[in-house]
């Protein structure tokens, strides 16, 4: 199989949990000319009244400007691959199994399908499984 797979580095910020309080951060990241890969956006079941989103990618110093205006930090603890490669059924079932049987436990995973391609944001506890992972399935 045919993957492109990147490790990506993922930024998070704490947003209220209220109307217009993601849009407000998008807006931001907007405004400095960022274009988001991957959004990602929830409320924190141990803090009412708050939320949390999580993007990538975020280039250049404007863009982390921007972001650190509003909240943003790259994540250390949380460490991502994007895997896009040809779409079929039954890629996400093959990919998690694969990285299984290598011994990788998956912190997260995020897939999507658009056309005839796939994306999926792994998410992994260390760099070393993301190293690990990351080789792994560009052998696929």
């Amino acid at each position: 199989m045919d993957f492109l797979v990147e490790r990506a580095d993922v930024w998070a910020a704490s947003i209220p949990d209220r109307p217009g309080g993601l849009a407000e951060v998008l807006a931001t990241l907007r405004d400095a000319g960022a274009d988001l890969q991957f959004i990602i956006a929830r409320r924190t079941a141990d803090d009412p009244g708050k939320g949390v989103v999580f993007v990538t990618p975020l280039q250049g110093d404007r863009e982390v400007r921007a972001a650190a205006q509003v909240g943003f930090n790259v994540t250390h603890s949380l460490h991502s691959l994007r895997v896009i490669g040809p779409d079929r059924p039954g890629i996400a079932a093959d990919l998690t199994q694969r990285l299984a049987a290598g011994g990788i436990n998956l912190r997260g995973f995020s897939a999507s399908v658009l056309g005839t391609q796939f994306v999926a944001f792994v998410g992994l506890d260390s760099l070393e499984d993301a190293i690990k992972a990351e080789e792994m399935l560009a052998k696929a």
